[in-house]
């Protein structure tokens, strides 16, 4: 919806509920801080949002060339924002290859906004155009062309300045950003604020970049090219201080947020690997909130390190993506045989093998369930949005001191590098972590028994060099006393069954499962992780439509919650849309017989369109 008001000039200013714009380029363009920068001002307008940044795995694909494409994807509004938006309905194009590769997303009637300049024959032979695009009046009826030589505004801005040209050409981005700064109403103070503060080390640059970002705001406010400004209203948060944040940052913020609710030291042990490598730097910030991070040498080593911090008494943390979970198996079975606390953050990428580093997906689901040899069973929660990642990390972390098991956190690479409003929790609204350690002997005779248990079946924690409590761990099954090898089948049977049934055991932290929406009849949609958003807009708008749907959220995966199997029975029919090829709906169908999910599977690297998700739906409903 929108209405029209009038300035005092005459460029009317529409007011819309919410508005999609992506930002694409070539990866040397700036696409991925011109998105973060109007992300910043739309965070501080008052907005919801929630991003997407899309860039290759090449460190440097060859400059102009489909595969050098990088965009960002901000979806801005007055009323609450589940996802980075279906399909934008602004497309900021620097050249030709992004015009070519993102143009299919583009809404029908939406605005096109192109940098001409890059249109030379070079970059059209590159981007495969036999001839300009941008004389195609198909173009213009299905679109709102805006054609703007940015290069060359960018070039007359900085004239006599001193720049040589590549340093001219590497600002364009802000004369792109001040245009939509004026047809978005944003003020230009913090942003001009911002450019010094970024460039303090370098204030050579500060004040080109102000200048060509004041000249594309100029433009826009000059030009005849633009035949409204927009506005769109602040949306109703929750009361509080807020701040934008990614899906690894906030993670990173869970790792200190621990460290401040249990009072211990929180160790990270890690190796970097896209798309986790932020959360081990942003960690590193947290020192003196007793936060240690440590770069080891692979993937074994960090997680390697994390078990030994852990033995040693501290909160243990280590980070990977699918590849490096492969390479952790071994030794987060360690973890489970020694049953010691420790965080396993998986933030998932497309595979297998190397896949798509830099391209989300939901595939290591069963391999996380399952993907340990023998039998090593450990809780598995998952994140929802990039600000519910922080509360995720706090939740496992928790499981894991108190149930003295390995717990792993599945991230993915959506939520990791896509960012929203985080309201930052107030003094008391976090509860604290209880951390027991074991000071004194537990059995006759003043002897320590490692795997004496309570009657939950939880293990004591005792820390190594207290006086008495001397003791052995390791990967060799052990006496379900002492702790002491053991080769003994009986025994090995019953430490088996009693860790499987600890894990178990966990289903007394795990919430109901709450469906929205129709509580009975013809649907259910169970979406799990990053799908949430996708599947929870969707539900909405089915339900506005008048159908009886309904919406679960999966937030534990193991244990699933006990009510589950009573809630899928309650619907005809059950759909589980995933960033995979089935596998919650292949688990589903183990745990729950005589339940059959649907399917909807994308697999290309990108999240799920609330629209493909509510047109298939219908489908399926007739």
């Amino acid at each position: 919806m929108s209405s029209q008001t009038t300035t005092g000039k005459t460029r009317p200013v529409e007011q819309v509920d919410s508005v999609t714009i992506r930002f694409v380029g070539d990866s040397g363009d700036g696409m991925q801080l011109t998105g973060t920068e109007f992300t910043k001002a739309s965070a501080l307008a008052g907005n919801d949002l929630a991003t997407f940044p899309d860039f290759p795995a090449e460190i440097r694909a060859p400059a102009g060339s489909l595969a050098g494409v990088s965009g960002y994807q901000v979806h801005f509004g007055g009323k609450t924002v589940h996802t980075p938006g279906d399909m934008p309905d602004v497309l900021v194009a620097m050249n030709p290859a992004a015009l070519k590769t993102n143009l299919h997303d583009l809404r029908a009637g939406g605005m096109l906004i192109v940098n001409t300049g890059a249109f030379i024959d070079s970059n059209l032979e590159k981007a495969g155009y036999k001839s300009n695009p941008l004389d195609d009046d198909a173009l213009k009826k299905n679109y709102k062309v805006v054609q703007v030589d940015m290069n060359k505004l960018t070039e007359i801005a900085l004239s006599g300045m001193g720049l040589s040209s590549k340093e001219v050409a590497r600002s364009k981005n802000y004369f792109a950003l001040g245009m939509l700064y004026w047809l978005y109403n944003r003020p230009i103070e913090p942003q001009i604020e911002s450019i010094r503060a970024k460039f303090a080390k370098k204030p050579q640059f500060a004040e080109p970049n102000i200048k060509v970002f004041q000249a594309g705001h100029a433009f826009g406010e000059t030009s005849e090219l633009f035949l409204s400004q927009y506005r769109v209203p602040a949306a109703k948060l929750k009361p509080g201080t807020y701040r934008n944040i990614t899906g690894n940052g906030a993670t990173a913020l869970g790792i200190a947020a621990v460290a401040k609710l249990s009072g211990r030291q929180c160790f990270l042990g890690s190796y970097p690997i896209t798309p986790a490598t932020e959360i081990l730097q942003d960690a590193s910030y947290y020192k003196e909130m007793n936060v240690v991070t440590y770069q080891a040498e692979d993937e074994i080593a960090g997680i390697g390190s994390a078990i030994g911090a852990s033995f040693g008494g501290a909160i243990a943390w280590t980070t990977t993506s699918g590849p490096g979970l492969a390479l952790k198996s071994e030794m987060s079975g360690l973890a489970v045989i020694m049953e010691l606390p420790l965080v396993i953050v998986n933030v998932q990428r497309g595979g297998p093998s190397t896949g798509m580093p830099t391209k989300t997906e939901q595939a290591d689901l069963l391999f996380t369930l399952f993907g340990r040899h023998g039998e090593a069973p450990l809780p598995v929660i998952a994140a929802r949005s990039p600000g519910d990642c922080f509360y995720a990390a706090i939740e496992a972390a928790r499981v894991a001191v108190k149930w003295m098991t390995p717990v792993v956190l599945l991230t993915d690479g959506y939520l990791g590098f896509g960012s929203e409003p985080f309201r930052v929790p107030e003094d008391g609204e976090l509860a604290p972590i209880q951390v027991k350690y074991q000071t004194k002997p537990n059995y006759e005779g003043d002897k320590y028994m490692p795997y004496l248990r309570d009657e939950k079946l939880i293990r004591p924690w005792a820390v190594p060099g207290t006086a008495g409590l001397e003791h052995r761990v390791g990967g060799l099954e052990k006496d379900s006393l002492s702790g002491m090898v053991s080769y003994d089948g009986m025994n090995h049977e019953k430490m088996v069954k009693t860790r499987a049934q600890k894990v178990a055991n966990v289903i007394e932290d795990v919430p109901d499962a709450v469906v929205d929406g129709a509580q009975s009849g013809d649907m259910l949609l169970v979406s799990w992780g990053g799908t949430y958003g996708s599947v929870k807009g969707a539900a909405e708008r089915l339900v506005e439509q008048g159908k009886k749907v309904g919406h679960v959220h999966l937030r534990w995966i193991n244990p699933l919650p006990k009510n589950l199997g009573a809630v899928l029975k309650n619907f005809k029919k059950v759909m589980v849309p995933e960033v995979n090829d089935g596998q919650l709906a292949f688990y589903l169908r183990a745990k729950f017989p005589g339940v059959d999910p649907l399917q909807f599977n994308r697999i290309n690297g990108k999240a799920l369109k609330i629209s493909e998700l509510t047109a298939k739906v219908l489908e399926l409903l007739g």
